[in-house]
């Protein structure tokens, strides 16, 4: 997606008739389906008109510029690139980020890189400008193919920040953020002159529509799955690239365990996100960057199916440190340096269940038991996610046991990540997807052509099964089917075949190996099984089938979501659950954003597939 792309001629006309940020204002309508925020149109105005006259001192005009480029796979924007050839004829892209923020809005700067920024009446932590510019300019050169070819084609990076002035720097400019200046240009106010020096050297020599058709027409790089690189990320280097609310969480999580050794305080870090936020993502970077710097450090989860793929993945040298949570209950106060909780929304009330081994076994409530063996532990939470009635995993629940157990309120941090990178980018989908379930109400009642990712509803089970096959056949894994709990799950045959307990009509599938369940999401085996919640969760796979049961059901009548318990063979989680339809929407919200491209969907009650039918504009 792209606000606006045209020539600088074109945008300076725009500016000086006051006619761009309402241009932007109906392109960003026409995409999204809502108005832009009051503070953001006037941010197009404020900041708009600086660019125009930075345009002005470099002497450009014909070259080409994009404002509010959306990252691939991703919902995050840039705010400016322009595009040329310096004196060299070399093509070059500059991707600029835009600041507003004044010296009286800086209110702190932590010296790990976070900022307190005043905006209007609140105060929010985001990453300094240059290390947000450097997500984005790794990020592009991740996915785009054309910033391979370096000789050929270059890409730099700067940030205006034209209401600043160094004379009166609040540290923005300091030595700690030095060596990002060095590779990344900080213009402030007094520096437009500057700025169009910088951009007149690499963009004079015209020819920006043809570097921008490049730009544009560049092939992308498939998106990076967690489970392909995490052999790397905890035993090699940092793989993934961390954009905005991803660097402000990793960022305050580091800087405390940088001060282990010279405080002795306990920290709790809560960071919530929906699915495709990148969680998984940050719990497993931190891991292995803890790991190459000593910390001791462990990963728990309370999902077995992700807590043993990544063991298999590992091996025997490190399954020892991916446990899950009840591990702790015999550890001593403080033991770990760092304990990181992936996926706490599935914290158990205690760890007295009988399916725990014996030795692990505790009354204590489980979220103590892990909160008191570390002395920094890392929460990974989303609370529409819970699944099962012995899932109490919450933010409540942590932040009441952190100062049950001694944790001082000014050391329990929340952090939220925003960012969509799962389901194409789309945020869109993923809010309407919770409003349609009535989970919580989104601004985005209908699902619109505009929507990044493919979503496409089949009239026969049969058919969307071929369709996941087919995606199979082009690349080995990248598809799965999923479905509801509404059969059986039976044991193997004595000569280890699967019962087909999955039946729709032609369709006869079965489940995933009930003694071998983890395996459904990476071994080819799961191709021809059909997945659970249970194995599902956690994972991600570029397409994904979904067989919406007749466990939950849309009441057109009385216009309402209505359980059916006695179509449904979880036990565990329809007996004497007062809030079976809740857990039962999220079981849908997690099967249905497992995808990166496209979501297939088979409806077992044609009443609910006509209230989707619905809230689907063609």
């Amino acid at each position: 997606m792209r606000l606006y792309e045209g020539t600088i001629k074109e945008f300076k006309n725009l500016v000086n008739e006051n006619k761009l940020a309402e241009l932007l204002s109906g392109r960003f309508f026409d995409y999204y389906g809502k108005r832009p925020s009051p503070s953001e149109k006037t941010s197009w105005i404020n900041s708009l008109n600086f660019v125009k006259n930075m345009f002005e001192i470099a002497g450009l005009e014909e070259n080409w510029l994009i404002i509010e480029y959306e990252l691939p796979f991703s919902s995050k924007r840039i705010d400016l690139i322009l595009f040329g050839n310096d004196t060299n004829n070399k093509d070059n892209v500059i991707i600029i980020e835009l600041k507003q923020w004044s010296n009286n809005s800086i209110k702190k700067i932590y010296p790990n890189g976070n900022i307190l920024v005043k905006f209007g009446t609140h105060i929010s932590e985001v990453s300094h400008p240059l290390i947000q510019i450097e997500g984005y300019y790794f990020y592009l050169k991740d996915f785009l193919m054309i910033f391979d070819e370096e000789k050929k084609f270059s890409l730099s990076a700067c940030v205006y920040c034209h209401n600043y002035s160094k004379r009166d720097d609040k540290g923005l400019l300091s030595n700690n953020f030095k060596k990002y200046r060095e590779k990344y240009p900080f213009f402030t106010r007094e520096d437009v002159k500057e700025l169009g020096e910088y951009l007149k050297s690499k963009l004079s020599n015209g020819s920006g529509f043809e570097v921008f058709n490049k730009f544009i027409n560049s092939p992308i790089k498939p998106s990076k799955k967690l489970l392909d690189h995490t052999s790397d990320m905890i035993n090699k280097q940092q793989i993934f690239t961390l954009i905005d609310d991803q660097i402000v969480a990793y960022n305050a999580i580091m800087s405390k365990v940088k001060k282990l050794t010279e405080k002795n305080e306990k920290y709790v870090f809560i960071v919530k996100g929906g699915p495709g936020t990148g969680k998984s993502v940050i719990a497993l970077e931190l891991m292995g960057e803890l790991l190459r710097r000593g910390n001791v450090v462990y990963h728990a989860t309370g999902s077995s199916a992700f807590t043993n793929t990544l063991r298999k993945i590992l091996g025997n040298r490190a399954k020892h440190l991916f446990k899950f949570f009840f591990h702790f209950t015999k550890y001593k106060d403080n033991e770990i340096d760092v304990l990181i909780c992936d996926e706490a929304h599935r914290i158990r009330r205690d760890s007295s269940d009988f399916r725990i081994p014996r030795q692990f076994r505790s009354n204590t409530p489980q979220v103590e038991d892990l909160i008191r063996a570390a002395k920094i532990s890392v929460f990974f939470i989303d609370e529409f996610q819970i699944v099962r009635p012995t899932e109490a995993g919450s933010v409540k629940l942590i932040k009441e046991a952190a100062l049950n157990l001694g944790v001082e309120e000014k050391n329990i941090f929340e952090y939220e990540l925003k960012t969509q990178f799962r389901c194409n980018g789309s945020d869109t989908y993923l809010q309407w997807l919770d409003n349609i379930l009535g989970i919580r109400e989104t601004e985005y009642q209908y699902l619109t052509k505009e929507l990044k990712m493919e979503f496409k509803i089949f009239d026969d089970p049969l058919k969307l099964k071929q369709a996941i096959d087919k995606k199979n056949k082009e690349k080995k894994n990248s598809a799965r089917l999923v479905a509801g709990f509404c059969w059986p799950w039976s044991n193997p045959l004595p000569d280890g075949s699967l019962v087909k307990d999955v039946k729709i009509g032609n369709l006869e599938m079965p489940w995933e190996r009930k003694n071998q369940f983890w395996k459904w999401a990476t071994d080819d085996s799961g191709m021809e099984q059909v997945g659970t919640v249970y194995t599902a969760q956690g994972f991600e796979f570029d397409y994904i089938g979904v067989i919406f049961g007749n466990d939950l059901v849309w009441n057109k009548e009385k216009k309402r979501w209505e359980a059916r318990p006695e179509n449904s063979y979880d036990t565990m989680v329809k007996r004497n659950n007062p809030n079976l339809i809740n857990h039962l929407k999220h079981v849908y919200r997690v099967l249905m954003s497992r995808a990166h491209k496209g979501v297939y969907i088979y409806f077992m009650d044609k009443n609910t597939e006509d209230y989707f039918k619905s809230k689907i504009k063609s």
